[in-house]
């Protein structure tokens, strides 16, 4: 199964994401959406999980749930907007971690790409995809693309979206 990971689109949907996501059995975004229509056009990619960020308007929060928690291909997934990363996890964040660990935890917000195990919480694959939009602190815009079979997941592909490859 092939997950599309992305996260702070920020309302800008970027030209290159159907190619790059095509062949996604699903789509998890991880908050700061910016508007209903970036996940309109992602939907026509694959279908889409996704939760709500800090910068996303009342109707998306009415949508969106806070957090969502999802098994595929055996493997349990946590997604919520703002996580921290490992370490230096937000309020709350570390102790539910703790006490119902994922195998998989998403995060956005930062606007840092960062994969990695943490061996603390049993080997836990941490996954935040940086930020695919226009808007904060990022020079460049980023999504993963992640392998998973039978509870493993097996590779973790980091895309640069504005490469030339991908024709913007």
């Amino acid at each position: 199964m092939l997950l599309g990971i992305l996260s702070d689109t920020h309302g800008f949907f970027h030209p290159a994401l159907p190619e790059v996501l095509r062949g996604a059995h699903l789509i998890l975004h991880a908050g700061d959406v910016g508007g209903l229509e970036i996940l309109e056009r992602l939907k026509e990619i694959a279908p889409v999980q996704a939760v709500y960020g800090n910068i996303d308007s009342p109707e998306l929060r009415r949508r969106l749930p806070e957090q969502v928690d999802l098994t595929l291909e055996g493997l349990r997934f946590w997604m919520t907007h703002i996580g921290g990363h490992p370490g230096r996890w937000a309020r709350g964040v570390g102790p539910k971690l703790r006490k119902d660990r994922p195998d998989v935890f998403i995060c956005g917000h930062s606007h840092i790409l960062q994969i990695e195990r943490v061996p603390s919480l049993g080997g836990m694959l941490y996954i935040n995809p940086g930020a695919a939009g226009r808007e904060g602190p990022h020079r460049i815009k980023t999504c993963v693309r992640l392998y998973v079979a039978e509870g493993r997941a097996l590779k973790a592909e980091v895309v640069h979206l504005d490469e030339e490859k991908f024709g913007t």
